[in-house]
C-alpha cells in the first residue's frame, strides 16, 4: 500500500505540471527542424523522420520498462534520476557530429523523459479524490503545452543560433527542473510486494485483466497516432512551396495548437463530474471533423490553422479522458496502469510518425490526409461500441450490487 497522500497543493500541482511540460518537450524539438537537419546530414524527409521516430520508441520503451517502478522505488528519487539522464541526452543531440549520434542522444533522452509519467500519477495518488481530475488535467495541460510550445522555441532559436542550441537549453532547463523538484516533492515509495520481473509481468497482467484499460489504451493509441501522422510531415509541408516558410514561421504552428491545453482542464472536470464517457466521445468525434480542414491544407493557410487547432484539442480532451477512466481502477497500481495505456499510447505515436514521413514521401500530402480520415473513423466506431458496451456493464454490475446491499 502507498502512504496516506497529503494535500496537494496549487503551487506544487502547477510545478509538477511545469516539470511535466519541460520533460516531455525534449521529445519534440527535433520535428519543426527536421528539413534543416535533413539538409545538414544529407538526408531523405523519410530518413530525418527517424529521429522523430526513435524519440517515440525510446519514450515507450521507457514507459513500460521505468515507469512501473514508480509503484516500487521512492518516487522522488526516481523522477529526479531520470530528468538528470534526459539532460544528458540532450547534451549528446547538442555535440552529436553525425545522425547516428543525434538518434543516439534522442534515444537516451526518450527512454528517461518518462519522468513526465511518474510525475502524473504522483500527482493523481496525492490529490484529493474530489479534485484528482483537475490535477490532473493540469498535469497534463502542461504536457501538452510542453509538446506543443517545443515546436515554437525550438523554431525560434534555430533561426537566431543554428538547430543545435536549442538541445543546449533544454539540457540547462532540464538540469533546473531536477534541482527544483528534489527541494519541492515529497518523499513518496510504492510497496507492492514484487522484484522488478513480477512488477514488469504485472503491467501486462493488468492489460489483460481489465477491458477498461484496453479500450482506453486502444483509444489512446489512435489518437496519438493522428496526432504524429500529422505533426512529423508538417514541418516538410510548410518548408516547400507555396508556403516555403523558416524554421521559426514553423515553429510557431505550436502556438496555434497550444489552444489544446483547454481540453486538458475540461476533460478533467468532466471527469469529476461523472462525464468522462461523453468527453472520450466528443474528442473522438472532434479526430475525425479536424481532417475536414485539413483536406485543403496546401493551399489553404486558414483550413491548415483550423485543422492544428480541432486536432490537438481532440486529442487532449481522449487522452485527459482515458487517464482518469485508467487511475480509477486500481489506486495502488497506478504507475503500473499507466505504464500500460502510456506505452501503447506512444507506440500509436511511433506508427503514426512512421506512416506520416513515409506517406508524405511516397504521395504527399494527400497521402497523410486519406490515413488520417481512416483511422479517425476506426476510433470513432471502435470507442462508440466500446464505451456502451462497457457503460452497459457498469450499469448490471451497479444494479446487482444494489440487490445484494
Amino acid at each position: 500500500m502507498l502512504h496516506s497522500p497529503p494535500l496537494l497543493s496549487r503551487g506544487l500541482t502547477l510545478l509538477m505540471a511545469t516539470a511535466t511540460g519541460l520533460t516531455v518537450a525534449s521529445n519534440y524539438y527535433a520535428q519543426p527542424l527536421l528539413h534543416t537537419i535533413a539538409a545538414e546530414f544529407g538526408l531523405s524527409s523519410g530518413y530525418a523522420g527517424l529521429i522523430v521516430i526513435a524519440a517515440q520508441l525510446s519514450y515507450g520503451a521507457g514507459l513500460f520498462f521505468l515507469v512501473p517502478l514508480g509503484d516500487l522505488l521512492e518516487q522522488r528519487r526516481l523522477v529526479v534520476a531520470m530528468t538528470l539522464l534526459s539532460a544528458v541526452g540532450l547534451l549528446l543531440s547538442w555535440a552529436a557530429p553525425s545522425v547516428g549520434l543525434l538518434i543516439l542522444g534522442t534515444s537516451i533522452t526518450g527512454v528517461f523523459s518518462v519522468a513526465a509519467q511518474v510525475l502524473v500519477p504522483m500527482a493523481a495518488s496525492m490529490a484529493e479524490p474530489e479534485h484528482r481530475g483537475r490535477v490532473v488535467g493540469t498535469l497534463m495541460s502542461g504536457l501538452l503545452l510542453g509538446i506543443l510550445l517545443a515546436r515554437a522555441v525550438s523554431g525560434s532559436l534555430s533561426a537566431i543560433a543554428g538547430w543545435r542550441s536549442i538541445y543546449l537549453l533544454a539540457s540547462v532547463l532540464m538540469l533546473i527542473s531536477a534541482i527544483w523538484l528534489w527541494q519541492a516533492l515529497p518523499q513518496r515509495r510504492g510497496s507492492v510486494g514484487m522484484d522488478y520481473p513480477q512488477l514488469l509481468a504485472s503491467v501486462l497482467q493488468l492489460l489483460v485483466e481489465e477491458p477498461v484499460l484496453r479500450l482506453r489504451a486502444l483509444l489512446g493509441m489512435m489518437s496519438f497516432c493522428l496526432f504524429a501522422l500529422f505533426w512529423t510531415p508538417l514541418a516538410f509541408l510548410l518548408a516547400n512551396e507555396p508556403y516555403e516558410f523558416s524554421d521559426a514561421t514553423i515553429g510557431l504552428f505550436g502556438l496555434v495548437g497550444a489552444v489544446g491545453a483547454f481540453a486538458a482542464s475540461l476533460g478533467g472536470r468532466l471527469a469529476d463530474r461523472g462525464k468522462g464517457y461523453l468527453a472520450t466521445l466528443i474528442g473522438l468525434a472532434a479526430l475525425l471533423l479536424a481532417w475536414i480542414p485539413l483536406v485543403w491544407a496546401e493551399q489553404s493557410l486558414i483550413a491548415l490553422l483550423v485543422g492544428v487547432v480541432i486536432l490537438d484539442l481532440a486529442v487532449q480532451l481522449v487522452h485527459v479522458s482515458n487517464q482518469n477512466a485508467v487511475y480509477a481502477l486500481q489506486p495502488q497500481a497506478r504507475n503500473r496502469l499507466n505504464a500500460g495505456y502510456i506505452t501503447c499510447y506512444f507506440i500509436g505515436g511511433a506508427l503514426g510518425s512512421i506512416l506520416g514521413s513515409q506517406l508524405y514521401q511516397w504521395q504527399g500530402w494527400s497521402a497523410v490526409v486519406v490515413s488520417g480520415i481512416s483511422i479517425s473513423l476506426l476510433a470513432l466506431a471502435v470507442g462508440s461500441i466500446g464505451l456502451a458496451i462497457q457503460r452497459r456493464t457498469d450499469s448490471i454490475l451497479d444494479a446487482q450490487a444494489c440487490y445484494l446491499a
